[in-house]
């Protein structure tokens, strides 16, 4: 249960080691002189996200963590869940892996339309992280870059939440009326997140933030009983006397604004029509007035319309050229509009120049958008913000990566180096093989070849034979191995090509869907296969400390997959288990890779003297294998818990023979009741009752057995 009262407590059986203490300290010594800017510059595997966690205790503030890719942010979302388990801890991050943003491109005249269909499970994780931060302190949000993105108002959508009491008066048709105004749909069949139905004097709502059902029953025009259900078992899980409900939409407007918003933007497309017409571009005007005026007249009459987003501008009030409210919006400020939160941005030499050019590449789109006619001028103020209104948006900010960039160093008042990593776990040995079969080594792979005892070059298989051999090595010992090629098509083929070669492989880019990603990063550490192959998706953050080697394909094509910070980043993926190491494929050692190579060796020496000094020997880190899926239980297998668990109470006082035959029978029930729901097409139910068959079976083999 949430006390009010409750502060950040940091949940974790381990203590801070290493040079985790002097971070911790230093970095809370420049919090509390009033620091803007701090940088946490920590070799991977060090337990950044730990010091972190020893901050946001220590500081008690809402912390905003900043990612630069959905799949890291769904990891840190995991890890801070798991150190505040009594905290609310959230994942924010955007549609764009379901629909394609609306674009038009003019050279072959294609008008690409936002796709609707919004996943539902991302946005109801969006709506728990604003109304946590509307109602609690302790809040951890873990987000993309999209939380510089327009929200709607958080004024308005906390002002129509809806507080729902035992024995208040209200009619069943006012409350539906009501429900409609928050943007709650009806639906007679199942509900989802954001609807309601009505069954004679109940009406049952799925909050748009939490997978359960609020059972309202009414007597006459009075509130008799609200009841917490299960939205699949349909078991009963709580009696309540108030609930609260959240508005199913971010973008919300006053009732008292509406009429003149609407107003100010008939008036626009008066005035942008004109320009069109004056212009010659009749087709281009005939569009805009067919597009905006329908979606004038949904917003009339519902309240809302696909896109309304593009009418934030006019809609909230603002002056042309604003920035809209966005997730920052819902942080706590205080009575002058200050920022009273922790901002960390995590892998900051990615995630900073990400924030800083989300700006110019909306605007670019939404510029053709107005240009021909698909949208109003004033749709341009529907826009991330730019790097230096994020910045005035924010109080004091820690930047968090093992390869600090220009900025990082630049900007920061306190640089503060977290190198030693409490497990012991020295930086891995790098070895340099030739990309090609023949041909001259460098000096480097020659003092390592003859210190090796390795065949002649003229013998070399050449990268891609030798790693599989090496694979196939690190697959016996029992080791998981991680390879990075230039493309994706590359990633794919290789993926193939292992695979024919007989390694379980697969591969992993930026085309894979978030939940999907994070599916194949579980499976991975699971050992379900065993070589992953990536582009850049493997770098930053992404903790596998079952990775025992990397292979870093043309590791001498100079550019961004191969700089110096890709390769340090992609070389401390092997720095988590003790026999992790480094393999790159190179026919000549460029810049990058004798820097890459030279800090890697610094930070090596540092921490074998500790190790020494102190007398640690290195073990390979321990990690639970989770990912942020798992902290939700879906609706299904929840039923299937609740009802095998009823019905098998009884099964423990049975012996021998009668526990037989009570599970044969009760399996024998379920077969009936399943055949039953397909034949009135009940499929839900019929899923449920299958695997529940499953789970009896599963019992009834190990009795047998």
């Amino acid at each position: 249960m949430y006390n009010a009262n409750m502060l950040f407590k940091l949940v974790s059986k381990f203590i801070p080691d290493g040079d985790q203490p002097a971070a911790i300290a230093g970095l809370l010594a420049g919090l509390k002189k009033g620091f803007k800017k701090q940088t946490l510059l920590g070799a991977t595997g060090t337990g950044k996200t730990y010091t972190i966690a020893n901050i946001i205790e220590k500081v008690q503030k809402p912390t905003l963590v900043i990612a630069h890719n959905k799949t890291l942010a769904a990891q840190l979302a995991q890890e801070f869940k798991e150190f505040f388990p009594n905290n609310a801890v959230h994942y924010f991050v955007s549609y764009y892996d379901y629909y394609q943003p609306e674009a038009y491109l003019p050279a072959s005249d294609t008008y690409i339309e936002k796709d609707a269909s919004i996943n539902a499970e991302i946005d109801r994780l969006r709506h728990a992280s604003t109304q946590s931060l509307l109602t609690r302190k302790d809040v951890i949000v873990v987000a993309s870059v999209s939380c510089i993105y327009g929200l709607g108002s958080p004024k308005e959508y906390e002002k129509r939440n809806l507080r729902i009491n035992v024995g208040e008066k209200i009619t069943r048709t006012d409350f539906i009326r009501t429900l409609i105004d928050v943007r709650y749909s009806r639906n007679n069949a199942d509900v989802k997140p954001g609807e309601f139905r009505v069954l004679g004097n109940v009406i049952e709502v799925m909050p748009v933030s939490k997978k359960t059902i609020f059972r309202i029953e009414f007597v006459g025009s009075m509130i008799d009983r609200i009841r917490e259900i299960d939205p699949v078992s349909s078991v009963e899980v709580e009696e309540l006397q108030t609930v609260f409900i959240f508005p199913a939409k971010h973008f919300l407007t006053d009732e008292n604004q509406l009429e003149p918003a609407l107003k100010s933007i008939e008036k626009e497309l008066e005035g942008r029509l004109k320009e069109l017409d004056d212009e010659g571009k009749i087709l281009e005007a005939e569009r805009l007035k067919r597009r905006t005026r329908y979606d004038l007249a949904m917003i009339r009459e519902i309240g809302y319309t696909n896109g309304i987003e593009n009418y934030s501008q006019p809609l909230s009030g603002r002056k042309p050229g604003e920035p809209a409210d966005t997730l920052l919006s819902y942080f706590p400020h205080d009575e002058n509009g200050k920022p009273k939160f922790l901002t960390i941005i995590d892998e900051s030499h990615v995630t900073i120049p990400q924030l800083n050019a989300m700006y110019a590449g909306d605007r670019a789109r939404k510029k053709n958008l107005i240009a021909h006619g698909f949208r109003l001028p004033s749709a341009i103020d529907n826009r991330p913000m730019q790097f230096h209104e994020f910045e005035e948006r924010v109080d004091q900010q820690i930047y968090v990566s093992a390869t600090p960039s220009t900025y990082e160093r630049e900007n920061s008042e306190k640089i503060v180096e977290q190198i030693i990593r409490p497990t012991g776990l020295v930086d891995p040995m790098i070895e340099i093989r030739p990309v090609t079969p023949g041909g001259e080594r460098s000096d480097l792979e020659e003092e390592q070849s003859d210190r090796k005892g390795r065949t002649s070059r003229s013998e070399y298989p050449g990268q891609v034979q030798d790693f599989i051999l090496e694979v196939k090595k690190e697959v016996k010992k029992g080791g998981r191995v991680l390879t990075t090629t230039l493309t994706k098509k590359m990633a794919e083929d290789l993926s193939e090509y292992l695979s024919e070669q007989g390694i379980k492989a697969e591969y992993m880019h930026s085309e894979i869907k978030t939940i999907d990603r994070i599916k194949i990063l579980t499976q991975f550490r699971r050992g379900e296969f065993d070589c992953l192959v990536g582009v850049n998706l493997l770098r930053e953050g992404l903790d596998m400390p079952e990775v025992t080697l990397i292979g870093i394909l043309d590791a001498d094509k100079e550019g961004f997959l191969r700089s110096e910070t890709s390769l340090i980043q992609t070389i401390g993926r092997a720095a988590r288990n003790v026999d992790g190491r480094v393999i790159l494929y190179a026919d000549r050692i460029t810049n990058s890779m004798e820097k890459a190579i030279g800090e890697t060796s610094r930070r090596r020496d540092k921490q074998l003297a500790y190790n020494k000094e102190n007398g640690i020997t290195p073990k390979t880190i321990e990690k639970e294998i989770k990912d942020i899926t798992q902290q939700m239980e879906s609706a299904h297998e929840k039923a299937i818990k609740l009802d095998l668990d009823a019905e098998l109470a009884n099964l423990k006082d049975l012996k021998g023979k009668k526990r037989e035959v009570f599970l044969k029978k009760l399996i024998s029930k379920k077969e009936k009741d399943m055949n039953g729901a397909v034949k009135v097409l009940d499929f839900e139910s019929a899923a449920i009752l299958r695997d529940e068959l499953v789970a009896l079976q599963n019992i009834l083999d190990q009795k047998v057995k």
